[in-house]
Formats: C-alpha cells, structure tokens, sequence
C-alpha cells in the first residue's frame, strides 16, 4: 500500500475525540482525494505533516522543543519523505530526529489533528500544515538531545510548563489519555520507534 492510501485509510478510519477534529479529519481527507501528492511539501500550499507528542513514562511530563524558526515550544514533527511508509512513519522517523530519543514506543493510532499557517516554511510564501500528531512514551532514563531546528529540547512537568498555544494543551490531554490506556490496558499497541 502507497503512503498516501495508507494516510487515507488511517484518517477515514480515525474515530475524532470532537466534532471539531471530526471537521478536520474529513477536510484531510477531502485534501488527499483532491492531491495524489497531499503528503508532499511539493504539495502546495497545503501539505500534511506528522509528528508525535512525547511524555515521560509516568505521565507527569512532556519532551517539548524550542523550535529555532518559529521561537516556540511544540511537540515533534515535520514533512513527510518520499521513504516514508505511512504517517505513522513519518511522525516516527521526524519525532526520533528532533528528540535523539532512542526507544520511544508510539501509539500507531493519531491522537490530535491541526491546521495551521507555516510563513517560513516555503520560499514560495506561507503554507498550511495538515498536521497528523501520534502519542509517544519515552523509555526510562531517556537522555534527549536537540536537532539542529531546535534552540532547545527539554523536558517539563505538566504543572508547569511554558507558554504554549491552546492546541497543545489539547494535544497533552489527548495524549496522556491514550497512553494511559494503552499502558494499563494493552501495552503492547504501543509500537517500538524503529
């Protein structure tokens, strides 16, 4: 199966946790029927992304990065490669890189969508980001390191962490509900970051 039918199938098959994802997830859709090349920053100026939230193994705090063109703190991710198998991959491969984290498992299931305008992403002017975010639990002890996008990576509680937009506390709560029910009750649908 292609990249861009296995992005359509996840997100028709995605069960939206609100009406407003619900509206999200089906202009997803619609975007990706309309562009074989929907997954693509050739794409534009609307394209998905993928990334993933990371938070500790107890749930009490999040792996954030300090992004180094947008000056805020966001969870991983980015474009999607021509290599990539699907989302799921991509969000992977984008959340390893950012993070440095080896042993990450993710939840194969998207938690959150966002639609937002990127103004220095493309030299062609602002794009829209068809952002596809996942949930990803860290291992024990995991030591982060930045990427070269990144101003810094660091790990905060979730009582106290910085500003962030609206979204992404959406995002933690949505994230930390999944994985909190697959850590108690099916453990082994989080899947090993390869």
């Amino acid at each position: 199966m292609s990249a861009h039918a296995e992005a359509l199938t996840a997100l028709r098959d995605w069960s939206a946790p609100t009406a407003r994802q619900a509206r999200l997830r089906d202009d997803y859709v619609e975007h990706l029927q309309n562009h074989p090349d929907g997954l693509l920053r050739s794409c534009f100026p609307d394209h998905l992304t993928a990334g993933a939230l990371v938070l500790s193994p107890d749930l009490d705090a999040v792996l954030l990065n300090l992004h180094g063109k947008a000056r805020r703190w966001f969870h991983f991710g980015g474009h999607c490669e021509p290599g990539d198998a699907s989302l799921l991959a991509a969000a992977t491969r984008e959340t390893v890189e950012e993070s440095g984290l080896a042993g990450l498992r993710i939840h194969p299931t998207p938690v959150h969508l966002s639609r937002h305008v990127v103004a220095f992403c493309d030299p062609r002017g602002s794009v829209r980001h068809l952002d596809v975010r996942y949930a990803a639990l860290a291992p024990r002890d995991a030591a982060a390191r930045g990427s070269d996008e990144s101003l810094e990576v660091r790990w905060w509680p979730l009582d106290g962490l910085p500003d962030l937009e609206d979204e992404m506390h959406e995002l933690i709560a949505l994230s930390r509900g999944r994985l909190q029910s697959a850590v108690s009750s099916e453990p082994s649908s989080l899947a090993p970051a390869e």
